[in-house]
């Protein structure tokens, strides 16, 4: 493997070495030990849970390409997930509010646990029921577990603050430690051991296994609306409802799509972008890399969130800019540095400033997921979080099956610049919720002003009215 991937990997590990250790007592939130027990624990399954899915992200594309299946053809399997993820998984992720949040968990490890087994045939068939799977199980994943923790957060009374030191370590070590970790692992097994591109889903499925036996023996099961006479239909309804009379619901959803989307899209072109010409490139540890760099994002997330300033609606507007810029570079160097013919061979020089802009967009998805999480647990109703939730991922699979059904029909530097575009808007977006939520904070001090003057007004013609009265009743009688 080239110096280049083992300099990029020391020169992160390095920084967020670095950024953890510079740590003041104004960077870190003091909690409870009764706290500390409930995150450790959530801590523990949400990990187990990445771990899952990380180890299959690195090589679901390669191992289709193992099958004999084409660009055009494993495009279609990525669509079937998304799709899937879109129309089944939204109604199974929606039942979660009314059915418990713990077992929309559990049925998340067996739904994947089943496309994981599908990875072992070359049917094209069996691959597709897998993605069917899949994408019902992405569903719950990234609406189920953030529900449960905040219903389970409030419902024990912890103080809301607290909330985002538990987003943050989430993604430092699910999104970041254990994607490393897996990455690494995966490599591992399919290069050292030498046990196929499947060896890592058969892997996945047991961390699954074992945070679904975490899960039944030690979590308690929450609801968002369990009234009986509220059926799915009218679930749908009223988080539509919510998102279109609440105008910081409808741009946290438009936002979350527009940057998801652009970073699913990544996931498909990054292997293509750095080898156009076949060359080797080493999947495993470079998604390692990636990790790496999402876990410097994650660590940067938790300063900006444990002060007052700046808040998190005003620092995403430059998390979003940026990630804009480091998806142009494959644009820019396509015109700034001559591409290379030759076949195979290591990774070539427009390849390494790629690899270096993709770290860039990974800090910033860092940044992003417990930035995001923040901000729904600060707007989404607790009633309807898992339906709206869910709904937020329905025009993201929308953009995402476009992107990959006309994945052939446009140049790949086309694609990257189509998820730039929609980064700035993004970026624009999130400065109108930024105006909507200073204004709104500016009126609720002046709002409760009014109703403490109301009260004590209240109160003061009370106290004269009883001292009118007492009076009355101390004069003397006339007669």
């Amino acid at each position: 493997m080239e110096a280049f991937y083992y300099l990029v990997f020391a020169a992160l590990s390095a920084v967020v070495f670095g950024v953890e250790l510079s740590k003041t007592t104004k960077d870190r939130i003091n909690t409870s030990p009764a706290f500390n027990s409930f995150k450790n624990n959530y801590l523990v399954v949400y990990s187990l849970m990445m771990a899952g899915d990380w180890l299959q992200g690195p090589y679901v594309y390669f191992l289709y390409t193992t099958y004999g299946f084409g660009k055009g053809e494993i495009g279609q399997l990525f669509i079937a997930g998304f799709g899937s993820s879109m129309l089944f998984g939204t109604i199974v992720g929606s039942l979660a509010d009314k059915q418990g949040r713990r077992r929309a968990c559990v049925t998340y490890c067996i739904t994947y646990i089943l496309s994981c087994i599908t990875k072992h045939s070359p049917q094209y068939r069996v691959l597709m029921i897998g993605r069917v799977l899949g994408g019902i199980a992405t569903s719950l994943l990234f609406s189920s577990f953030e529900s449960w923790l905040v219903a389970e957060h409030n419902k024990r009374g912890f103080d809301q603050q607290w909330l985002s030191l538990t987003f943050s370590k989430a993604i430092f070590l699910g999104n970041g430690l254990v994607a490393i970790l897996s990455g690494l692992f995966g490599n591992f097994l399919v290069d050292t051991f030498q046990l196929g591109p499947v060896a890592p889903f058969d892997a996945a499925a047991c961390f699954l296994a074992i945070g679904m036996a975490i899960i039944l023996s030690s979590w308690t099961e929450n609801y968002g609306d369990p009234s009986e006479n509220k059926d799915l239909i009218a679930q749908f309804r009223g988080a539509a409802v919510a998102i279109a009379s609440d105008e910081k619901i409808a741009l946290l959803g438009a936002i979350q799509s527009l940057f998801e989307g652009s970073m699913y899209t990544f996931v498909f072109l990054w292997t293509p972008a750095l080898s156009p010409n076949d060359e080797e490139i080493p999947h495993g540890f470079i998604f390692a890399t990636f990790m790496l760099a999402s876990m410097l994002g994650s660590s940067i997330a938790s300063r900006l969130m444990a002060r007052s300033s700046p808040r998190v609606e005003s620092y995403m507007q430059i998390v979003f800019i940026v990630s804009s810029a480091s998806l142009l570079l494959p644009i820019v160097t396509s015109f700034l540095v001559a591409p290379s013919k030759v076949k195979g061979g290591g990774i070539s020089l427009s390849g390494c400033l790629q690899m270096l802009g993709f770290c860039t967009f990974e800090a910033c998805v860092g940044i992003f997921w417990p930035s995001i999480m923040k901000m729904r647990s600060q707007y989404i109703p607790e009633e309807a979080r898992s339906t709206i939730m869910n709904f937020f991922r329905i025009p993201l699979n929308i953009f995402v099956c476009v992107v990959l059904y006309n994945v052939n029909a446009f140049p790949i530097t086309v694609m990257f610049g189509m998820c730039s575009i929609f980064l700035v808007v993004a970026s624009i977006l999130q400065r109108r919720l930024l105006v909507i939520a200073e204004k709104q904070s500016k009126s609720f001090p002046s709002t409760l002003q009014l109703l403490l003057n109301l009260d004590i007004n209240a109160v003061l013609k009370t106290e004269v009215w009883e001292m009118k009265e007492r009076d009355n009743e101390a004069e003397p009688l006339n007669i």
